[in-house]
């Protein structure tokens, strides 16, 4: 195909696609992103397609197959995911083994294979359709839906699902004007998480003086479990692309980057092969789609550094200089790249500006809460059955998403608390599970939504350690520029490591939340200005927690190590020798036919043993805040095996 030069062309070449794909052939959509990847889903696609060979389907008249590599469709916990159109039948978990079956059964048989479908542990009942399993079924997956039905490295396979028909409306039948207030109907706000309305953010740059403009993409995704920009460049790269083009014609901009992770080599390659065939095709370049609008974009990779997240830090990157955030205003909308007026929104928030021009404002504005619009990307991680990635309009309940969406606590746990917003983000509780998840709500109970990640934890988690360790990550990604940031984390790091060690002393608690009032009011940046969160929201709802490690030298989850100890049961110690064996640091003592010690100026406290002892024995117990028993004398530790 040529290069397109105007909407016609453009839906001629949508047909012309059409035209050759053959609604009886049948098509396996393999998930290879980055976490089936991990789990061997290449080798699953090499089985299958040595296994259409071999059975010698590519030259059969009566069957055909297919083999797509695709991007992820969510549902991480059971990758390698597998999709076989036009039926819809959903397989998981699927090995290279399988393809035999798959090609043998499925695709020749027609017969569906129950082992490697979806059956729901409450119910026994199987799902054989995508749509038909909770985890998919409780969605609305407006963004990331195409995912599992297209090839990232396929223009072709974009255009056929209506892909760049919003560019070509947004050039030729709209003026930039026109699309800025499009934007600002429809209320998006900004994904990357503050939630500033995008459409304000627009016009800002338009209106700002000065020919040279940009725009840029934030994918300097930086939390801790959060995957959700990644999975959107790495499944449907053009999809940013279309947005972030419709964007610079909005602005005016003639000049665009994607600012991409080190650690996101997947993605990189994706939106690299999209850039260039956008451009062979007449989607990037001069004189796009013949509206006499130009367009190039660039890929950055960032070095990693979490603060390159801050919209300043990143531009500051972008430069070529240390990643430092500066005093705002002036606000990069006025004077940002290179001192030009720029506009900055991350992934998710320009994947959403296609959906907004082909469906109008009114389409996103009915769904979601009143100040908060559309559908959430939120990558649920943690204690909870269906980890993945998971897309829910705004309004949805946490409860919604941790049980409906998620399956709930694993292991017959409870919960506890769940954590929105990266390491910046706040814990909240059982009793908040029913409020509705939107920028404003969360806010109330002292989370934020930050750019999605959500981290459920159960009844075994320690709350100090929870703040503690976010605290250490962002003592490690600070900048370092302002005092208040660099000085303040690390002050409430060191209490809350004094805390967990049963160093913990009376006014500690109220010395973190001086520190964290001081730290959030007098940072420079979001990062400083967020990262009190963990400490204030963990105080907030889980004081006794604090007050047991600080009073009673006690942890209650039985996490802290400096608070915890394990022992022998001697009355319900069998002798089987697999804690003694196991035990790293050689701390447990016995043999066979005798009780096992373990030595406490040996033990690491790793708890090896405790997680290694039969449960039908239970003899290994773990205690905080008491002393341990005194052990047994040697010559009264031989079992009594008579019985036997």
């Amino acid at each position: 195909m040529s290069r397109i030069n105007s909407p016609a062309d453009l839906e001629n070449f949508r047909k012309e696609i059409l035209s050759k794909k053959d609604p009886e052939k049948a098509c396996i959509a393999v998930c290879t992103g980055t976490g089936c990847l991990a789990l061997g889903a290449a080798n699953v696609v090499a089985a299958l397609k040595k296994e259409i060979n071999k059975q010698g389907l590519e030259a059969k008249v009566d069957i055909k197959v297919d083999v797509r590599e695709t991007g992820c469709p969510g549902f991480c916990e059971r990758g390698p995911v597998l999709v076989i159109y036009p039926e819809e039948i959903c397989y998981l978990q699927v090995q290279p083994g399988d393809a035999e079956e798959i090609i043998s059964e499925t695709i020749r048989a027609k017969k569906v294979i129950d082992r490697l479908l979806y059956v729901d542990p409450a119910t026994d009942k199987k799902s054989v359709r995508e749509s038909d399993i909770p985890f998919y079924k409780n969605q609305m997956r407006l963004l990331i839906g195409n995912n599992i039905k297209l090839d990232p490295k396929s223009i072709e396979d974009y255009v056929a699902v209506g892909g760049y028909s919003a560019l070509a409306k947004a050039l030729c039948q709209s003026t930039p004007e026109g699309i800025v207030e499009l934007v600002k109907e429809s209320k998006l706000r900004g994904r990357g998480g503050a939630g500033f309305p995008a459409g304000k953010k627009w016009e800002f740059a338009r209106n700002s003086p000065g020919e040279i403009k940009y725009v840029v993409v934030n994918a300097d995704e930086g939390d801790p479990g959060a995957f959700m920009d990644r999975a959107l460049l790495e499944g449907n790269p053009h999809s940013v692309l279309e947005g972030l083009t419709i964007g610079a014609y909005a602005i005016g901009a003639h000049e665009g980057y994607i600012y991409v992770r080190q650690e996101y080599p997947l993605a990189v390659e994706n939106v690299t092969i999209a850039i260039r065939r956008a451009e062979e095709h007449g989607f990037l370049g001069k004189n796009i789609l013949g509206s006499g609008f130009d367009f190039t974009v660039k890929v950055h990779r960032g070095a990693g550094a979490f603060v390159c997240g801050e919209e300043t830090a990143l531009l500051m990157s972008l430069e070529g200089k240390a990643g430092e955030p500066r005093a705002r205003p002036p606000y990069p909308a006025v004077k940002g790249l290179r001192d030009k007026p720029t506009n900055i929104n991350n992934v998710e928030t320009w994947a959403n500006v296609p959906l907004i021009v082909n469906k109008g404002a009114g389409f996103l504005n009915s769904i979601g809460t009143e100040k908060s619009k559309g559908t959430k990307i939120f990558s649920l991680v943690g204690k909870v059955k269906n980890t993945g990635l998971v897309e829910v309009p705004m309004g949805i309940t946490l409860r919604n998403i941790i049980y409906d969406v998620g399956g709930g606590v694993p292991g017959g746990k409870k919960f506890k608390a769940v954590q929105t917003g990266g390491p910046s983000g706040g814990c909240i509780p059982e009793e908040h599970l029913d409020i509705g998840v939107d920028f404003d709500e969360l806010a109330k109970v002292g989370a934020i939504m930050g750019s999605g990640g959500m981290i459920v934890m159960d009844e075994d988690t320690c709350m100090v350690d929870v703040a503690k360790y976010f605290l250490n990550f962002l003592t490690e990604e600070s900048c370092g520029k302002c005092t208040p940031c660099r000085e303040g984390i690390r002050q409430m790091l060191k209490i809350l490591t004094n805390i967990s060690r049963g160093q913990g002393k009376e006014g500690d608690i109220k010395l973190l939340e001086n520190l964290a009032e001081t730290t959030r009011d007098a940072s420079l940046c979001a990062l400083g200005g967020s990262a009190p969160n963990p400490v204030l929201s963990t105080i907030r709802y889980f004081r006794d927690e604090y007050d047991a490690h600080i009073r009673d030298k006690k942890c209650p989850a039985y996490v802290c190590k400096e608070l915890i100890a394990f022992y022998i049961d001697p009355a319900k110690c069998k002798a089987c020798m697999i804690c003694l064996r196991k035990c790293p640091a050689e701390a447990i003592t016995g043999g066979k036919n005798q009780i096992h010690v373990i030595d406490q100026d040996k033990c690491t406290n790793c708890g090896t043993c405790f997680e290694v002892c039969p449960s039908r024995f239970s003899a290994v117990r773990r205690i905080s805040g008491e002393p341990v028993p005194n052990a047994i004398p040697e010559e009264a530790r031989t079992l009594v095996r008579e019985s036997k």
